[in-house]
């Protein structure tokens, strides 16, 4: 396409192709085209005017899919944006070398479809998107100018072409074909010159050599279809095959493709199934590599946030902080931060409305002590795992592991690796519920499992919440001297850690109706363990405090001693105060339960 100014009485613009502009109602002169139109008010007559086309400059329009422009980003930086444009040097670093294919696995909700949009207007040679990335991070980088608005760029959000299909109740099978068929329209409207050619590699790689151009691809949720289509091996094969064309093609991919950047939720699968795009390098939350930082945000960023929306800056990490990316060891989930900071209400924002469905069905698998695990990771404990047996799909569980590293890529789960306690050199894989938003989904399936284990153990939790509430001290003792004695203690029951451990999951069922603080300071001390009464709850606040070859009745003494009850001052309801002792030597527990009086807070905080 080609557009030419006029200037005269009245300045104007045409537009079109050179054919369009040279065609046989002109006549060509040089650079000069005599046109003919018809004058407005004049009748039928005619004006004959020479068009200098000296001027003319070959522009490139936009599209849905083919060079959609930068009006998407725009959009998001009116809205407050949080600065993640540095991912862009990374991209840019790999332009025009091996490492130019580029896969990004990570949650939903965690930015993937922002960073594609940013993408978009950052490479998309038909617009000028400098306005919008001057004074990022981005801009401050040397790659700023060689690549913004130099390439053509095709952008594909796999899970519309699915909602579509699912809509018009046609087969996922059909969708490699339609991407094809779309593409290729858009070419043929933007570059009739191109409109004999109807295979679409071939037509790209004619786009490419005409305008001296190569593509960058931005393909989002990449992974959508194989998730969707799991059982359809032909719809996948089909899928995968279109993949092969672009970025596994000897005579494709080396002139065309300039880089691609692609995101899913699952990394690729190991058994060689996906060899399609087993070229791309790929950066998952398990190794997230230099992309790390761009996985959520930051602890900073979230401060700068809270300090903007006036919103309390421990609520929104209580509930949406815990993820460990990589070395990044406090990241946010970005979603459910922004729809925090602009309502003011602190709860989870899932937007599936079946994530608690999602999860119970991987959580009621009979996989090894899956139950086992699932409970010690209700009660606030972290697991080691291995995440290298799992085969990257949502179909095949060979163990525990395999669940719990699925649960992990889908941001049910954290994952953290730490130094071996016996040998510094190799880690250990550790996961673990990553903050309340995530926590509440885990407890709205505690009491739908299906598994005798987790039955029992809720109904036994259940029974030893009433009796720590009515005060029943040998009752209690002997609910957590059995919980003790399961399968759920620790292997080593020698100091107060190990019988916090067993003291947590003996409350286990508390999680639906207490938000459980651990070691909260307090008064002139720590508390061990401050169990506060979620708002719809009427229950009393409960402080517990261990001991260790100690006594029950010291332990209740040190709360009031030290005023822990003071954190609760502003806590109209009632306190209950639990002191739980392990004796070594005769390997007994005793309990000593006390409600403490509002009057006595009220003292001891004057």
């Amino acid at each position: 396409m080609w557009e030419v100014k006029v200037s005269g009485r009245r300045n104007f613009v045409i537009v079109g192709t050179e054919a369009q502009l040279t065609r046989s109602n002109h006549k060509v002169r040089q650079n000069t085209v005599v046109c003919f139109w018809i004058v407005p008010g004049k009748g039928h007559g005619k004006r004959k005017n020479s068009l200098d086309i000296s001027n003319r400059k070959e522009i490139c329009p936009m599209g849905t899919y083919l060079n959609p422009g930068n009006s998407g980003f725009a959009e998001i930086l009116n809205s407050h944006y949080v600065d993640k444009t540095g991912l862009i040097r990374l991209i840019n670093s790999t332009i025009g070398t091996k490492q130019k294919l580029t896969c990004i696995s990570r949650p939903r909700r965690f930015g993937k479809s922002y960073a594609a949009q940013m993408l978009c207007a950052y490479y998309d040679k038909t617009c000028d998107s400098q306005e919008l990335f001057d004074g990022c991070c981005i801009s401050e980088d040397e790659s700023y100018r060689q690549h913004m608005n130099k390439y053509h760029v095709i952008s594909l959000d796999i899970t519309g072409f699915i909602s579509n299909a699912k809509m018009k109740r046609t087969s996922l099978g059909e969708i490699p074909e339609k991407i094809d068929a779309a593409l290729l329209k858009e070419i043929h409207r933007m570059f009739p010159e191109f409109n004999e050619i109807t295979d679409l590699n071939e037509c790209l790689i004619e786009l490419v050599r005409k305008t001296g151009t190569k593509i960058i691809f931005v393909i989002d949720e990449w992974d959508s279809i194989i998730r969707e289509a799991q059982k359809d091996e032909e719809t996948q094969e089909s899928y995968l095959n279109l993949l092969r064309g672009w970025f596994k093609n000897n005579n494709f991919t080396p002139e065309a493709v300039a880089a691609a950047y692609m995101t899913g939720i699952l990394p690729i699968k190991k058994d060689g199934s996906q060899s399609a795009i087993s070229d791309f390098i790929e950066y998952s939350v398990l190794n997230p590599g230099a992309y790390a930082e761009f996985v959520g945000f930051t602890e900073e960023e979230v401060k700068k946030i809270c300090e903007i929306s006036t919103q309390p800056f421990d609520e929104m990490k209580r509930w949406y902080d815990g993820y460990t990316v990589g070395k990044i060891t406090s990241v946010y989930n970005p979603y459910s931060v922004m729809y925090a900071a602009s309502t003011g209400k602190f709860r989870s924002y899932w937007k599936e409305t079946s994530a608690a469905d999602t999860l119970m069905t991987y959580i009621d698998m009979d996989q090894d002590d899956l139950q086992d695990t699932i409970a010690r990771l209700i009660a606030g404990e972290s697991v080691v795992i291995d995440t290298g047996t799992f085969q990257n799909d949502i179909e095949t569980f060979n163990c525990r592991d395999d669940v719990l590293t699925l649960l992990t890529h889908l941001g049910y789960l954290t994952y953290e690796e730490k130094p071996d306690s016996y040998d510094d050199e190799t880690v250990a894989g550790l996961v673990r519920i990553p903050n309340e938003e995530v926590r509440s989904e885990f407890d709205k399936i505690l009491r739908r499992s299906k598994h005798k284990s987790l039955i029992e153990l809720v109904k036994k939790s259940d029974q030893l919440l009433k009796d720590t509430l009515e005060g029943k001290n040998d009752a209690v003792a002997k609910a957590i001297a059995e919980v003790h004695d399961s399968e759920y203690a620790p292997t080593y029951y020698s100091n107060e850690q190990s019988l916090r451990y067993v003291v947590k999951m003996a409350y286990l069922s508390c999680v639906d109706q207490y938000a459980k603080l651990e070691e909260l300071p307090s008064g002139h001390g720590i508390a061990d363990i401050v169990f506060l009464p979620k708002r719809r709850s009427t229950l009393p606040a409960m402080i517990v405090e261990l001991k260790w070859n100690k006594e029950a009745e010291g332990a209740i003494k040190q709360i009031k001693d030290r005023n822990y009850p003071k954190i609760l001052t502003n806590y109209g309801g009632r306190i209950v105060l639990v002191g739980i002792n392990y004796h070594e030597d005769t390997k007994s527990h005793e309990c000593l339960i006390e409600e403490y009086r509002k009057a006595d807070l009220d003292t001891a905080g004057r």
